[in-house]
């Protein structure tokens, strides 16, 4: 974990496979954004809750709860949050900005997806993700968290008592 956190080598690995995560995003998100017709994803998600119910569903059955309840109903927001947060995680991994963020919010979007019956390289995305949410700060150090990061990290102190955070002044 000192390595994967700390090491010079493993940024540079952790560059490509945050660039190579980051493209997969980031087209899938343009596609949606750019295509023909206007994305839609309640074909998807009828597609799911239809998963759920059967002799051998592919969906576990509350998640085709949630998918029918929520989602479904919701579809309009689901309809602009898919294509703009593949987007902004691409955008993000590629940058090497917020990577933390962007690694976090990928693998919810993929563990998601995977709920809903859709495994293609869902799998393989998750488990390079969860390496750069491991790896924090050093991720993104061939990119602009390089910048970024201290910059949040002074900016947060200003606001924060006598110069620590609240968590640090309950406890000394």
């Amino acid at each position: 974990m000192n390595w994967l956190r700390n090491s010079t080598t493993a940024a540079g690995l952790l560059t490509v496979l945050r660039l190579y995560v980051g493209w997969k995003f980031i087209s899938a998100g343009w596609g949606k954004l750019s295509g023909d017709k206007p994305f839609d994803a309640s074909g998807f998600i009828k597609g799911a809750i239809g998963k759920a119910g059967g002799e051998k569903p592919v969906v576990q059955q509350w998640y085709g709860d949630f998918l029918q309840g929520f989602t479904l109903t919701n579809v309009d927001a689901f309809n602009f949050l898919i294509p703009w947060g593949e987007f902004l995680v691409g955008l993000g991994l590629i940058t090497g900005t917020l990577t933390t963020f962007a690694a976090f919010m990928g693998i919810f979007m993929n563990f998601n997806f995977l709920f809903a019956g859709a495994i293609s390289h869902n799998p393989n995305m998750i488990i390079v993700q969860f390496f750069l949410l491991a790896a924090g700060m050093n991720a993104g150090r061939f990119g602009g968290d390089y910048w970024v990061i201290p910059w949040v990290r002074t900016y947060t102190r200003k606001f924060s008592r006598n110069g620590r955070s609240s968590v640090q002044s309950r406890t000394t």
